[in-house]
C-alpha cells in the first residue's frame, strides 16, 4: 500500500479528525472510505448511463407509446 502526504488547513484537519472519532474510526480509514464511495459513485454512474443507453436504444421505437402509467411502472 502507498504512503501519501496531503497538504490540510489545521481547521479542516481538526475537525476531520473529530468526526473521524465520533465515526470509530481512524482519519486514514474516514478518507480511505471516502475515497472508495467518491470512485464507486463514477463507476455507478458511468454503468448506469451505460445501460439506460443501451435501453434507450433497444425501446427507441416504442418511445411513443408509453404511457405515463407506464413510464412510472419501469
Amino acid at each position: 500500500m502507498a504512503n501519501v502526504t496531503l497538504s490540510i488547513p489545521d481547521d479542516l484537519l481538526s475537525r476531520a479528525r473529530k468526526y473521524a472519532a465520533l465515526k470509530g474510526v481512524s482519519l486514514n480509514a474516514l478518507i480511505r472510505e471516502f475515497l472508495e464511495d467518491l470512485t464507486g459513485r463514477e463507476v455507478q454512474l458511468k454503468k448506469a448511463t451505460q445501460a439506460f443507453l443501451r435501453f434507450s436504444e433497444i425501446h427507441e421505437s416504442q418511445l411513443e407509446k408509453w404511457n405515463r402509467e407506464e413510464l412510472y411502472g419501469l
